[in-house]
């Protein structure tokens, strides 16, 4: 393997850059016209533009990327975490296309990441699991079916998804259509398919996972354990390595589970099987993450294994040494450092990043995206960078993350550093008395007031202005390029869009006025044009960075529509009116 392909941007772009540079092969960018000035693609030995800004004409895009692979002439395609990373079909067709997945055989991903065949292989080799549908449910109506007849909570989860993105929550019959609706149309946006199952869901329980390495000769070893419990709207906020407060029965249970699942499906590379934690001790199989996780570098930082150079030596053949468990060396936390306004619940800020004044000194390590100068745009993830704190123990962990978040300064887009410096404070989390009480919905229950209290709203800033490009063909040394341009780069030329001005409206000039929370795409209008509504009620949905955000009205009155569903708009834009 001399080339590779990185089907993905940001910093797991960066991460995998840097494990081809250790292994001595290069590397080929891709990138959306927002990402044309990305740290990722300036490392990279070779970078191809995508062409366009959205996911489905970008990094989804699998036809396109494979004719850049082929163009580039690389020997190797990786994935990275989301977008096209469990998609079977993509895996087949770089396959298809002569060159190495990092990753999984195809027919596994097919078989794990449906995420009702996982269950049924969970159930064949002894796996705990609780009551679910037997496949994805076809309607709204069968959704509410289920949940009368198992009880509330119910999980709405996509049926090709993970990560987080297509799952929803119910927690009262009169929400359970709504969120089926929101779950399909999240899991298409983010997947490319929208099937969704549906299984109980374990009151305040923890979420733990373990991470499995397995070759191409039948060996599967079990690195070790991760808490991802401190997470909002299903997404992870903080993990940390190994599970703290686990007992040696839960543990062991965990881990061969883990890998008789992982065994039994024919895995290779790297994978995670993810389990809910009941307060009572129940614990429950949940899903298999065919790809590297976001928080993989906990497990390194315990471990001393590359996963990411694993996974790339795996997929040329190379053999586990042994199936041995290593023992984990003391402890490591990570925080998802997002451009989110936690005072705002947690919305997505893209924009200019004016200063990044990282932290350093012993047991730190910063998996970063972005630095200063850079902009986050608005069409991706709002994931900028991780940062990662290794100690002796959890206690000497715990007290090297309040120095690293005191040093770390981010200006410009907002950022959820306030809401990590604030968690490292709350006795829940610290456990310092022996008693972990965090469980998935913290954030949302027994944290928000005090979060409340502690957080100020970040000054709403605008967004960065949609790329102009001017695309020209030229001809050097007899071979046609295509370059990208500014389109304002050439005086001659028209200048295209203004750019948004600096600032954005944080209050409606007219009371009337309803503006968007949150820079995206309306993708639909909860209630009819000229419809008469209430204060408080959900009128519309903004998709952000491949998550969706309710738009409520602020007053009663009759609703009229500013703009049809599918349009963009910025931040404190008008959408409609509420006379």
């Amino acid at each position: 393997m001399r080339r590779l392909l990185i089907a993905n941007r940001g910093e797991i772009a960066v991460r995998v850059i840097r494990a081809c540079r250790d292994e001595g092969i290069e590397t080929v960018a891709i990138y959306a016209d927002s990402d044309r000035d990305a740290i990722f693609v300036r490392m990279a030995d070779q970078a191809f533009a995508l062409g366009g800004d959205r996911p489905a004409e970008t990094y989804l895009d699998a036809e396109k990327i494979i004719g850049i692979a082929l163009r580039a002439q690389a020997d190797a395609v990786h994935p990275g975490y989301g977008f096209l990373s469990e998609r079977a079909d993509f895996a087949a067709a770089v396959q298809a296309a002569g060159m190495i997945w990092i990753g999984p055989d195809p027919g596994v991903i097919e078989a794990l990441g449906d995420k009702i065949e996982a269950r049924r292989i969970a159930e064949a080799v002894g796996a705990p699991l609780v009551a679910g549908t037997p496949g994805p449910v076809e309607t709204p109506a069968d959704a509410l079916a289920f949940a009368r007849e198992h009880a509330l909570p119910i999980a709405i989860k996509a049926a090709f998804g993970g990560g987080g993105r297509g799952m929803k929550v119910a927690w009262r019959l009169e929400e359970v259509e709504e969120l089926f609706e929101s779950a399909t149309r999240e899991a298409l946006a983010a997947f490319g398919r929208g099937e969704c199952f549906i299984e109980q869901f374990l009151d305040r329980p923890r979420h733990v996972e373990a991470q499995v390495l397995a070759d191409r000769h039948g060996n599967v070893k079990v690195i070790g354990t991760r808490d991802c419990t401190l997470q909002r709207r299903n997404q992870k906020l903080i993990e940390e390595a190994p599970a703290p407060f686990l007992t040696d029965e839960q543990r062991d249970r965990i881990h061969d589970s883990a890998r008789r699942i992982c065994a039994h499906a024919g895995y290779s590379g790297a994978g995670t099987v993810e389990y809910l934690l009941s307060a009572n001790g129940t614990i429950s199989f949940l899903e298999v993450n065919t790809r590297l996780q976001v928080e993989h570098p906990v497990t390194e930082e315990t471990t001393g294994i590359d996963l990411v150079r694993g996974m790339i030596r795996v997929a040329q053949g190379a053999r586990l040494a042994d199936e041995t468990v290593p023992a984990p060396r003391g402890h490591a936390i990570e925080f998802r450092i997002n451009a989110e306004d936690p005072a705002r619940g947690f919305l997505p800020t893209p924009g200019p990043v004016e200063r990044w004044q990282a932290p350093s000194g012993p047991g730190i390590r910063l998996d970063s995206g972005v630095a200063q100068g850079s902009v986050v745009p608005g069409s991706f993830d709002s994931l900028m960078a991780k940062l990662i704190v290794w100690g002796a123990t959890r206690a000497e962990a715990l007290q090297r993350a309040e120095r690293a978040l005191r040093e770390f300064e981010i200006g410009g887009v907002a950022s959820v550093l306030p809401f990590d410096r604030a968690v490292l404070a709350q006795p829940d989390f610290r456990a310092e008395d022996g008693r972990f009480r965090v469980h998935t919905r913290w954030i949302e229950t027994d944290f928000a007031d005090d979060l409340a209290r502690t957080l100020t709203p970040h000054a709403r800033v605008a967004a960065p202005p949609a790329p102009d490009l001017m695309r020209v063909t030229v001809e050097i040394d007899g071979k046609r390029h295509q370059l990208g341009l500014p389109a304002n780069l050439l005086a001659a030329l028209p200048a295209g869009a203004a750019a948004a001005p600096a600032g954005a409206v944080d209050q409606p000039a007219d009371a009337a006025e309803v503006t968007a929370p949150v820079p995206g795409t309306l993708s639909i209008w909860q209630v009819e044009d000229g419809a008469e509504v209430e204060d408080g009620q959900v009128i519309a949905v903004i998709e952000a960075m491949k998550m969706e955000t309710r738009v409520e009205a602020h007053r009663a009155g009759r609703l009229s529509h500013g703009c049809k569903a599918g349009s963009s708009v910025g931040m404190g834009e008008v959408i409609g009116r509420i006379g």
